[in-house]
């Protein structure tokens, strides 16, 4: 099978199901598959969200080899942000209007983008991620 060649953020959240409905309600994501524990639902393995084409996985912050081996922290276990998300998305004003809309705690609203073109936002996600969606494409100008 070819490989499709992607980088795709991967995240973790205390409480993975109210943060997938969060992704989906608040930014427009869609579930394009999610393992929850058979015995557990509020344990999520393993999910994939897609937003425009683009996927972000995400699971159940838990104990275990996993966890230890890559130093996983939440935002709120890590006492702020580890990284930034950046989605390039057609119109910031409406996905921000909508994030707002579900109670989305808005960092930063539309603004026009300071020597790149393209407006944009930053908002957090339910556990304090911090994403920004703009109008920018980088690869668009890239060259």
């Amino acid at each position: 099978m070819p490989v499709r060649r992607a980088l795709i953020p991967c995240l973790r959240y205390a409480d993975a199901p109210a943060a997938i409905d969060f992704l989906c309600a608040a930014f427009g994501f869609h579930r394009h598959a999610v393992h929850a524990d058979p015995d557990d639902p509020a344990i999520v393995h393993h999910a994939q969200l897609v937003l425009d084409g683009n996927m972000i996985m995400l699971g159940s912050d838990r104990p275990g080899p996993t966890k230890d081996s890559y130093r996983w922290k939440t935002p709120a276990q890590a006492g702020g942000i580890t990284m930034c998300v950046y989605a390039v998305i057609d119109d910031p004003d409406a996905h921000h209007a909508r994030a707002a809309a579900t109670g989305a705690q808005i960092v930063r609203a539309p603004y026009a983008n300071e020597g790149h073109s393209g407006r944009a936002y930053d908002v957090r996600d339910s556990e304090g991620n911090v994403w920004s969606f703009g109008s920018y494409d980088p690869f668009a100008t890239a060259g």
